[in-house]
């Protein structure tokens, strides 16, 4: 890039419990307390999944994703509030506008976090440190809310520094600090490195990053494919993918791995109302509309199927998702076999008409 004299430096803000944020500058009452943002959990609706939750209900140990009756166990005594996703999305695009003044390149990658390249404006990482503080106290000041920020010479080391010190927290990794910083986390600090893959180099003797960078890219290739070079780059501090405009997410999907083998089919049934309202809360979020449902069913064994069906316009109803997902499912109600998992998906995406278009 021209005009680039120094290092390469990109941030990567994280919004603090962003709904939960948002809830509090529309409610201060809520400030302090344990704010749970998901299904209600009295009454019928007692069924679906937290959200998002704020620092306060996260030391009674709820989480985004649990079972929203297993947080009212944890935490009966917390605020509990439905999602309002038209609220969450019109203050991200004014916190967006926000981010997007201060950055060379920008991009969202979620309702809730963004990388910023700085390298043209900010000549060394201490310029970039105070260019951050800055960031910060814009957010503050224009939209009342808090952000973590990564400062790194990559976008993964980036974003594995803004988690370090949450909430409103600034960690700065410079390119002399990076094998440092690396060395004693684990590997599932990585962004994309999931259960799987962490308790496979578990398994492998691999725990930390810095193991990980000691292993050969051809190994990690074979044992990972082509994901092991991308992972070997990480490790090694060397990974250097751009920050750039994103086009619109091609799908959004959820799945559920049951503890143990289900054939109750009242159980699995359970668990798709669940997912419906999981995948359909993502969708209004980031404000779009879908025209193809999908399920994935994989028995003990691993056995896998996939099923979708297409609707004739773009839609963003629940009941629709829900009439499909057990159309769908309808072919495998009869079969005796354990399953293992269940997972719903929606995709051929569109945004919802009369909102921009989300990058992200």
């Amino acid at each position: 890039m021209s005009g680039i004299t120094g290092p390469r430096i990109i941030l990567h803000c994280d919004l603090d419990a962003f709904y939960p944020s948002c809830e509090i500058k529309r409610n201060p009452s809520f400030a302090g307390k344990p704010l749970i943002v998901g299904a209600d959990p009295k009454g019928g609706h007692g069924r679906g999944v937290v959200m998002s939750c704020s620092y306060e209900a996260r030391k009674f140990g709820v989480r985004s994703g649990m079972p929203i009756s297993q947080a009212y166990k944890l935490c009966p005594q917390g605020e509990y509030v439905r999602p309002d996703f038209e609220l969450y999305g019109e203050t991200s695009d004014r916190a967006m506008e926000v981010l997007r003044k201060f950055a060379d390149k920008f991009e969202q990658t979620s309702i809730d976090e963004a990388y910023m390249d700085v390298s043209v404006r900010c000549k060394s990482f201490d310029e970039a440190i105070d260019h951050a503080r800055k960031v910060k106290a814009e957010l503050k000041t224009a939209e009342g809310l808090t952000v973590s920020v990564g400062v790194a010479p990559n976008k993964s080391i980036a974003k594995m520094a803004s988690d370090m010190n949450k909430p409103d927290g600034l960690t700065t990794v410079k390119p002399e600090e990076v094998r440092t910083f690396l060395e004693p986390l684990s590997v599932n600090k990585i962004s994309g490195v999931g259960k799987k893959t962490t308790e496979f180099l578990q398994e492998q003797g691999i725990q930390t990053i810095g193991q990980l960078s000691q292993i050969p890219a051809k190994k990690l290739t074979d044992w990972l494919g082509k994901g092991g070079v991308w992972l070997w780059g990480i490790a090694n501090g060397i990974e250097e993918a751009p920050v750039e405009e994103r086009g619109l997410r091609k799908s959004i999907s959820v799945e559920q791995t049951f503890e143990r083998d289900v054939q109750n089919k009242q159980v699995v049934l359970e668990a798709l109302e669940s997912l419906v309202q999981e995948v359909h809360e993502r969708l209004l979020a980031e404000r779009l509309r879908f025209r193809t449902v999908s399920i994935k069913v994989r028995f003990e064994g691993f056995q896998t199927f996939t099923r979708e069906k297409t609707h004739t316009g773009y839609v963003d109803d629940q009941d629709v998702v829900r009439e499909y997902v057990h159309h769908l499912f309808r072919e495998f109600e009869k079969d005796r076999r354990r399953i293992r998992l269940v997972g719903a998906k929606l995709s051929d995406l569109k945004p919802a008409e009369g909102k921009q278009a989300r990058l992200g």
